[in-house]
This record gives structure tokens, C-alpha cells and sequence, in this order.
């Protein structure tokens, strides 16, 4: 497998961030995340270091604003083999995405996305197409523990709407700044996707994907 396959899952990771109808499932309804926080990710795969992704969150809870940046280098036999460059800015009322920006490079390659929500919907504009869809919208946006309940998340990358299923994996120990803290891993999975979240006290802290060529990837903060 080329070295560029590596990272395929990103086009879902993005933050990796998505369109979501929000319903209830079988997963207890999670709690509304801190009105402001930041995250500082380590970024491994195999757990070699090849970048960081970094999500500032500012708000009061019904007016939240989001800023997500990432960089991502692999080395191949002293080559650049894989470049990743991410940015977006999401603005959110309450649990629906009310605006997005995004722009991603990949080995040279930009996508852009765009939405806005107008009255009962988001109108999207991405590499995938034009879209129109109805309801309250959320993007893959781990930060969030109310993505738990997602049953579609929009991805910021593409603007792609993806179906999603999330399962309870049950309660393991992490790293997380140097502490060796209890958290819950929840599985996200999708079409050609499959993402482990854990959550510490109803915050963010780990992230861990396989990717197509057998690697994994992992965010560490």
C-alpha cells in the first residue's frame, strides 16, 4: 500500500468535524460540554509522532464558537510520503451547527467546505456537492459529548452527510497529560470508518483509528 493510503480514515477524522439529527439511542443522553476549553492533541501513528491538532472552544453554552487546526508529516526513507494541513471554524446555537468554514490540503490537494443553517436547515457547499439538509446539524465535533447520540454527522472536510452508529466499550485507563486517568471509550463507527473516543468526566481526551494499510492512529493530549 502507497504511504499516502495510510491516512484515508481523515477524510472522516477531519476534525477531522460533521451533520447530525439529533435522537435519542440506547446510549444515555450526555451532558452539554464546558462553555469554553481547549485541546492540545498529540498526533501518532504507531505511535510515532507525526503531528498535532489543536481545538479551541469559546462560549456560554447557547452561543458557542470552535477553531480546529491540524498538522500532520510523514517521513518515508527521508521523503515527505504524506502532508495534511487542516482549519475550520464552526459557529454552534445550543447543539446545531449555525456556520462552518473549512479548509484541508492533503499532499497538495485543498478542499473547502461551507455552511450556513437557514430557518429549519444547514445548506452546504463542499467538494462532494451542494446539499440542503433539514434539522438540527452537528459535525464530528468530539469536543462535544452530545455527538454520542448522533445517528448522521456532517463532515467538514468533504461535506459529506455520513450515517453513524456510537457503542458504550466500557471504562478503561489513559494517559492524559502525564495522568493515568479512568475514562469510558465509546466506538464510533461509519462507512469505511471506525473511531474510538474515551471521555473523562464528560470531557474529551484520547482518540484512536486503524487505518486501511493496518497502522493506527492516535490522539494523545
Amino acid at each position: 500500500m502507497k504511504p499516502s493510503n495510510w491516512f484515508a480514515p481523515l477524510r472522516g477524522i477531519a476534525v477531522l468535524s460533521t451533520l447530525l439529527v439529533v435522537t435519542p439511542t440506547a446510549i444515555s443522553s450526555p451532558a452539554a460540554p464546558t462553555a469554553d476549553g481547549e485541546w492540545n492533541f498529540r498526533v501518532l501513528l504507531d505511535g510515532k509522532e507525526v503531528g498535532w491538532h489543536r481545538y479551541v472552544v469559546r462560549g456560554d453554552g447557547a452561543s458557542t464558537e470552535v477553531e480546529s487546526r491540524a498538522q500532520f508529516d510523514v517521513r518515508f526513507l527521508l521523503l515527505n510520503a504524506y502532508s495534511y494541513r487542516h482549519t475550520a471554524r464552526e459557529r454552534w446555537r445550543g447543539a446545531c451547527l449555525d456556520e462552518l468554514e473549512s479548509r484541508t490540503e492533503t499532499n497538495g490537494r485543498v478542499e473547502e467546505v461551507a455552511a450556513v443553517a437557514y430557518d429549519d436547515a444547514v445548506v452546504v457547499d463542499g467538494p462532494s456537492g451542494d446539499a440542503r439538509l433539514p434539522g438540527c446539524v452537528m459535525s464530528f465535533a468530539y469536543w462535544d459529548p452530545r455527538i454520542l447520540r448522533a445517528t448522521r454527522l456532517l463532515n467538514s472536510q468533504t461535506g459529506e452527510l455520513l450515517p453513524v452508529s456510537v457503542a458504550e466499550r466500557g471504562t478503561e485507563r489513559v494517559n492524559v497529560a502525564g495522568r493515568n486517568v479512568a475514562a469510558t471509550r465509546h466506538r464510533l463507527s461509519a462507512p469505511n470508518l471506525q473511531i474510538d473516543l474515551w471521555y473523562a468526566d464528560g470531557r474529551w481526551v484520547a482518540l484512536e483509528a486503524p487505518t486501511p494499510g493496518g497502522r493506527t492512529l492516535r490522539y494523545e493530549l
